[in-house]
Protein backbone atom coordinates (compact mmCIF):
# COMPACT_ATOMS: atom_id res chain seq x y z
CA UNK A 1 0.00 0.00 0.00
CA UNK A 2 1.49 3.36 -1.00
CA UNK A 3 3.40 5.31 1.96
CA UNK A 4 2.86 2.51 4.57
CA UNK A 5 6.13 1.37 5.60
CA UNK A 6 7.45 -1.99 5.32
CA UNK A 7 6.25 -3.88 8.83
CA UNK A 8 8.76 -6.43 8.39
CA UNK A 9 11.15 -3.48 9.26
CA UNK A 10 9.53 -1.49 12.12
CA UNK A 11 11.51 1.19 13.04
CA UNK A 12 9.04 2.59 15.68
CA UNK A 13 6.35 0.64 17.87
CA UNK A 14 4.16 3.88 19.16
CA UNK A 15 2.41 1.63 22.63
CA UNK A 16 -0.99 2.88 23.35
CA UNK A 17 -2.18 0.63 26.85
CA UNK A 18 -5.73 1.21 27.01
CA UNK A 19 -8.73 1.10 28.89
CA UNK A 20 -11.81 2.71 28.87
CA UNK A 21 -11.03 5.72 26.48
CA UNK A 22 -13.27 5.72 23.55
CA UNK A 23 -14.13 9.76 24.29
CA UNK A 24 -10.45 10.35 23.77
CA UNK A 25 -8.67 7.22 21.52
CA UNK A 26 -9.46 8.25 17.97
CA UNK A 27 -8.26 11.63 17.79
CA UNK A 28 -5.23 9.85 19.90
CA UNK A 29 -4.68 7.59 16.98
CA UNK A 30 -5.13 10.28 14.19
CA UNK A 31 -2.57 11.93 15.89
CA UNK A 32 -0.18 9.24 14.56
CA UNK A 33 -1.52 8.52 11.14
CA UNK A 34 -0.57 12.30 10.46
CA UNK A 35 3.19 11.49 11.10
CA UNK A 36 5.46 12.56 8.30
CA UNK A 37 7.75 9.03 9.29
CA UNK A 38 5.57 6.44 8.48
CA UNK A 39 8.34 3.59 9.63
CA UNK A 40 6.18 2.57 12.60
CA UNK A 41 4.08 0.47 13.89
CA UNK A 42 0.71 1.38 16.33
CA UNK A 43 0.51 -1.03 19.25
CA UNK A 44 -2.70 -1.03 20.61
CA UNK A 45 -3.20 -3.35 23.95
CA UNK A 46 -6.69 -3.03 25.86
CA UNK A 47 -7.05 -3.94 29.48
CA UNK A 48 -10.81 -5.23 29.06
CA UNK A 49 -12.28 -2.12 28.73
CA UNK A 50 -16.20 -1.95 29.02
CA UNK A 51 -16.72 1.17 26.50
CA UNK A 52 -16.34 1.20 23.07
CA UNK A 53 -12.23 1.51 23.10
CA UNK A 54 -11.79 -2.23 21.68
CA UNK A 55 -14.13 -1.30 18.53
CA UNK A 56 -12.11 1.53 18.01
CA UNK A 57 -9.10 0.02 17.88
CA UNK A 58 -9.85 -2.83 15.86
CA UNK A 59 -11.48 -0.53 13.02
CA UNK A 60 -8.17 1.14 13.11
CA UNK A 61 -6.33 -1.63 12.38
CA UNK A 62 -8.21 -3.05 9.98
CA UNK A 63 -8.14 -0.21 7.81
CA UNK A 64 -4.43 0.38 8.18
CA UNK A 65 -1.54 -2.51 8.50
CA UNK A 66 0.72 -0.46 9.91
CA UNK A 67 -1.93 -1.19 13.39
CA UNK A 68 -2.37 -4.02 15.73
CA UNK A 69 -4.70 -4.84 18.21
CA UNK A 70 -4.45 -7.01 20.78
CA UNK A 71 -7.19 -6.90 23.79
CA UNK A 72 -6.05 -8.86 27.26
CA UNK A 73 -8.22 -12.01 28.60
CA UNK A 74 -8.03 -10.92 31.70
CA UNK A 75 -7.51 -7.28 33.57
CA UNK A 76 -3.92 -6.45 33.66
CA UNK A 77 -3.33 -3.14 35.38
CA UNK A 78 -1.64 -0.74 34.83
CA UNK A 79 1.98 -1.27 34.71
CA UNK A 80 1.37 -4.84 34.13
CA UNK A 81 -0.43 -3.80 30.44
CA UNK A 82 2.66 -1.05 29.62
CA UNK A 83 5.16 -4.01 30.07
CA UNK A 84 3.06 -6.40 28.10
CA UNK A 85 3.46 -3.31 25.28
CA UNK A 86 6.97 -3.14 25.77
CA UNK A 87 7.07 -7.08 25.02
CA UNK A 88 5.23 -7.16 21.98
CA UNK A 89 6.56 -4.41 20.31
CA UNK A 90 8.84 -4.95 17.67
CA UNK A 91 10.29 -1.93 16.56
CA UNK A 92 13.92 -0.72 17.45
CA UNK A 93 12.61 2.53 19.21
CA UNK A 94 9.42 2.73 21.26
CA UNK A 95 7.23 5.43 21.85
CA UNK A 96 4.36 5.07 24.24
CA UNK A 97 1.50 6.94 23.64
CA UNK A 98 -1.38 7.30 26.13
CA UNK A 99 -5.11 6.81 24.41
CA UNK A 100 -6.20 10.29 25.73
CA UNK A 101 -2.82 12.08 24.70
CA UNK A 102 -1.73 13.50 21.60
CA UNK A 103 1.32 13.68 19.05
CA UNK A 104 0.98 17.71 18.16
CA UNK A 105 3.71 17.64 15.38
CA UNK A 106 3.59 15.55 12.44
CA UNK A 107 7.51 15.57 12.69
CA UNK A 108 7.38 14.00 16.14
CA UNK A 109 8.15 10.80 15.63
CA UNK A 110 10.18 12.02 12.73
CA UNK A 111 12.75 14.36 15.01
CA UNK A 112 13.22 12.11 17.97
CA UNK A 113 14.23 9.04 15.67
CA UNK A 114 16.76 11.53 14.02
CA UNK A 115 18.24 12.03 17.30
CA UNK A 116 18.32 8.02 18.53
CA UNK A 117 19.49 7.20 15.02
CA UNK A 118 22.50 9.85 14.86
CA UNK A 119 23.50 9.73 18.39
CA UNK A 120 23.97 6.31 19.60
CA UNK A 121 24.89 7.52 23.24
CA UNK A 122 21.52 8.66 23.53
CA UNK A 123 19.20 6.22 25.45
CA UNK A 124 15.93 8.87 26.50
CA UNK A 125 15.03 11.19 24.01
CA UNK A 126 11.87 14.07 25.13
CA UNK A 127 10.51 16.97 24.12
CA UNK A 128 8.82 19.91 26.00
CA UNK A 129 4.86 19.25 26.05
CA UNK A 130 1.25 21.20 26.42
CA UNK A 131 -1.16 19.86 29.00
CA UNK A 132 -4.68 19.72 27.48
CA UNK A 133 -7.95 19.76 29.12
CA UNK A 134 -11.12 17.29 28.05
CA UNK A 135 -11.96 19.67 25.08
CA UNK A 136 -8.07 19.25 23.87
CA UNK A 137 -7.86 22.87 24.92
CA UNK A 138 -4.32 23.78 25.86
CA UNK A 139 -3.97 25.01 29.27
CA UNK A 140 -0.27 24.88 29.64
CA UNK A 141 3.36 24.30 28.18
CA UNK A 142 6.24 22.66 30.36
CA UNK A 143 9.66 22.61 29.02
CA UNK A 144 11.76 21.39 31.46
CA UNK A 145 15.51 21.83 29.83
CA UNK A 146 16.60 23.89 26.83
CA UNK A 147 16.66 23.25 23.62
CA UNK A 148 19.32 20.83 22.26
CA UNK A 149 19.87 19.96 25.92
CA UNK A 150 22.49 17.19 26.13
CA UNK A 151 22.58 15.55 29.94
CA UNK A 152 24.66 12.85 31.48
CA UNK A 153 22.29 10.25 32.39
CA UNK A 154 23.74 9.91 35.99
CA UNK A 155 24.08 13.55 36.23
CA UNK A 156 20.74 14.30 35.13
CA UNK A 157 19.34 11.86 37.80
CA UNK A 158 21.09 12.93 40.51
CA UNK A 159 19.52 16.74 39.56
CA UNK A 160 16.20 15.51 40.16
CA UNK A 161 16.77 13.60 43.15
CA UNK A 162 18.67 16.84 44.46
CA UNK A 163 14.91 18.78 43.57
CA UNK A 164 12.89 16.07 44.25
CA UNK A 165 10.67 17.54 46.56
CA UNK A 166 10.20 20.66 44.42
CA UNK A 167 9.76 18.81 41.12
CA UNK A 168 8.79 15.32 41.02
CA UNK A 169 9.62 14.32 37.29
CA UNK A 170 11.15 16.65 35.32
CA UNK A 171 11.07 15.20 32.05
CA UNK A 172 7.91 14.06 31.62
CA UNK A 173 5.34 11.36 30.91
CA UNK A 174 5.33 8.84 29.14
CA UNK A 175 3.85 9.74 26.24
CA UNK A 176 6.55 12.58 25.70
CA UNK A 177 9.56 10.45 25.61
CA UNK A 178 10.97 7.84 22.94
CA UNK A 179 13.52 5.29 24.20
CA UNK A 180 15.22 1.92 22.98
CA UNK A 181 13.44 -1.24 23.03
CA UNK A 182 16.81 -3.27 24.10
CA UNK A 183 18.08 -0.93 27.12
CA UNK A 184 13.95 -0.84 28.41
CA UNK A 185 13.75 -4.85 28.33
CA UNK A 186 13.91 -4.82 31.94
CA UNK A 187 10.42 -3.61 31.88
CA UNK A 188 8.51 -1.13 34.12
CA UNK A 189 8.53 -2.23 38.00
CA UNK A 190 5.37 -3.30 39.13
CA UNK A 191 6.48 -2.21 42.65
CA UNK A 192 5.67 1.56 42.02
CA UNK A 193 2.34 3.07 40.99
CA UNK A 194 2.06 7.12 40.44
CA UNK A 195 6.31 7.17 39.60
CA UNK A 196 6.58 4.26 37.43
CA UNK A 197 7.73 5.93 34.48
CA UNK A 198 10.28 8.81 36.33
CA UNK A 199 11.93 5.48 37.90
CA UNK A 200 12.12 3.54 34.27
CA UNK A 201 13.78 6.95 33.22
CA UNK A 202 15.94 6.83 35.77
CA UNK A 203 16.59 2.90 34.21
CA UNK A 204 17.35 4.18 30.90
CA UNK A 205 19.64 7.23 31.83
CA UNK A 206 22.27 4.85 33.83
CA UNK A 207 22.48 3.45 30.26
CA UNK A 208 23.26 6.56 28.49
CA UNK A 209 22.72 10.49 27.43
CA UNK A 210 19.66 12.44 27.97
CA UNK A 211 18.21 14.70 24.50
CA UNK A 212 16.16 17.30 24.59
CA UNK A 213 13.69 19.17 22.29
CA UNK A 214 11.94 22.46 23.32
CA UNK A 215 9.46 22.57 21.08
CA UNK A 216 6.82 20.93 22.22
CA UNK A 217 5.66 17.67 20.19
CA UNK A 218 3.41 15.99 22.51
CA UNK A 219 0.14 16.62 24.05
CA UNK A 220 -0.11 15.22 28.11
CA UNK A 221 -4.42 15.33 28.69
CA UNK A 222 -5.22 16.24 32.32
CA UNK A 223 -8.66 15.09 33.45
CA UNK A 224 -10.51 13.48 36.57
CA UNK A 225 -10.74 9.87 35.08
CA UNK A 226 -6.97 9.27 34.42
CA UNK A 227 -5.37 6.67 36.47
CA UNK A 228 -2.46 9.23 37.60
CA UNK A 229 -5.40 11.31 38.98
CA UNK A 230 -6.69 7.71 40.58
CA UNK A 231 -3.70 7.41 42.14
CA UNK A 232 -3.03 10.74 43.56
CA UNK A 233 -6.29 10.39 45.47
CA UNK A 234 -5.54 6.76 46.91
CA UNK A 235 -1.77 8.13 47.69
CA UNK A 236 0.03 5.99 45.80
CA UNK A 237 2.60 8.12 45.06
CA UNK A 238 3.76 7.70 48.93
CA UNK A 239 4.89 4.61 48.39
CA UNK A 240 6.51 5.33 45.23
CA UNK A 241 8.76 8.16 46.71
CA UNK A 242 10.21 6.10 49.18
CA UNK A 243 10.90 3.28 46.63
CA UNK A 244 12.69 6.32 44.78
CA UNK A 245 14.59 7.74 47.05
CA UNK A 246 15.44 3.91 48.37
CA UNK A 247 16.91 2.89 45.28
CA UNK A 248 18.73 5.49 43.74
CA UNK A 249 20.05 7.42 47.10
CA UNK A 250 22.76 4.75 47.84
CA UNK A 251 24.21 4.41 43.93
CA UNK A 252 28.00 5.46 43.80
CA UNK A 253 27.00 8.42 41.28
CA UNK A 254 24.99 10.00 43.58
CA UNK A 255 27.35 10.45 45.88
CA UNK A 256 25.12 10.35 49.32
CA UNK A 257 26.63 8.71 52.12
CA UNK A 258 23.93 6.74 54.31
CA UNK A 259 23.49 9.32 57.10
CA UNK A 260 22.40 11.67 54.29
CA UNK A 261 20.33 8.83 52.57
CA UNK A 262 18.57 8.18 55.93
CA UNK A 263 18.36 11.74 56.47
CA UNK A 264 16.42 12.24 53.06
CA UNK A 265 14.16 9.32 54.59
CA UNK A 266 13.04 11.20 57.27
CA UNK A 267 12.40 14.71 55.89
CA UNK A 268 10.14 12.53 53.60
CA UNK A 269 8.40 11.11 56.33
CA UNK A 270 8.16 14.18 58.21
CA UNK A 271 6.99 15.80 55.08
CA UNK A 272 3.92 13.42 54.75
CA UNK A 273 3.10 13.76 58.83
CA UNK A 274 2.90 17.47 58.16
CA UNK A 275 0.78 17.61 55.16
CA UNK A 276 -1.51 14.69 54.93
CA UNK A 277 -4.84 16.03 57.45
CA UNK A 278 -5.15 12.58 59.31
CA UNK A 279 -2.12 11.46 61.19
CA UNK A 280 -2.81 8.32 61.76
CA UNK A 281 -3.46 7.61 58.18
CA UNK A 282 0.22 9.38 57.75
CA UNK A 283 1.79 6.79 59.99
CA UNK A 284 0.33 4.04 58.28
CA UNK A 285 1.91 4.71 54.91
CA UNK A 286 5.26 6.24 56.99
CA UNK A 287 5.18 3.10 58.74
CA UNK A 288 5.76 0.90 56.03
CA UNK A 289 8.74 2.49 55.24
CA UNK A 290 10.19 3.44 58.47
CA UNK A 291 9.38 2.25 61.61
CA UNK A 292 6.91 3.89 64.10
CA UNK A 293 9.48 4.29 66.67
CA UNK A 294 12.17 5.11 64.59
CA UNK A 295 10.43 7.79 63.10
CA UNK A 296 9.81 9.16 66.46
CA UNK A 297 13.29 9.25 67.55
CA UNK A 298 13.98 10.88 64.33
CA UNK A 299 11.79 13.34 65.12
CA UNK A 300 12.89 14.16 68.77
CA UNK A 301 16.20 14.48 67.66
CA UNK A 302 15.20 16.58 64.89
CA UNK A 303 13.30 19.08 66.60
CA UNK A 304 15.92 19.34 69.11
CA UNK A 305 18.50 20.09 66.12
CA UNK A 306 16.53 22.83 64.55
CA UNK A 307 17.67 25.84 66.66
CA UNK A 308 21.44 24.46 65.96
CA UNK A 309 20.94 24.49 62.15
CA UNK A 310 18.94 27.68 61.96
CA UNK A 311 21.54 29.21 63.48
CA UNK A 312 24.15 27.68 61.10
CA UNK A 313 22.30 28.86 58.24
CA UNK A 314 21.78 31.92 59.17
CA UNK A 315 25.52 32.56 60.37
CA UNK A 316 26.50 31.10 57.13
CA UNK A 317 23.79 33.73 55.43
CA UNK A 318 25.70 36.18 57.16
CA UNK A 319 29.17 35.63 56.10
CA UNK A 320 28.34 34.88 52.75
CA UNK A 321 26.97 38.57 52.13
CA UNK A 322 30.02 40.17 54.72
CA UNK A 323 32.64 38.17 52.12
CA UNK A 324 30.62 39.73 48.99
CA UNK A 325 30.74 42.97 50.48
CA UNK A 326 34.56 42.84 51.51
Amino acid sequence: MPGYADMSGTQVSVCIPTYNQERFLEETLDSVICQSYVNFEVLVIDDCSTDLTGEIAREYAIRDPRFRFLANPATLGMVPNWNRCLEMAQGTYVKFLFGDDLLISPDTLGRMVAILDEERDVSLVASARVVIDEESRVVETLAGFPDGARIPGKVLIKSCLDGFFQQHNRIGEPSVVMFRKDTASRGFDPRYRQLVDLEMWFHLLEQGTFAYLKEPLCAFRSHSEQQTAKNRENLCYINDMFYLLNDYLGRTYVGVGQFAKRYALFRLAYFFWKSLGDRKIALQRIGTHIPPWIFFLQLALYRLAVPFINLRRSITKRWRKWEAGR
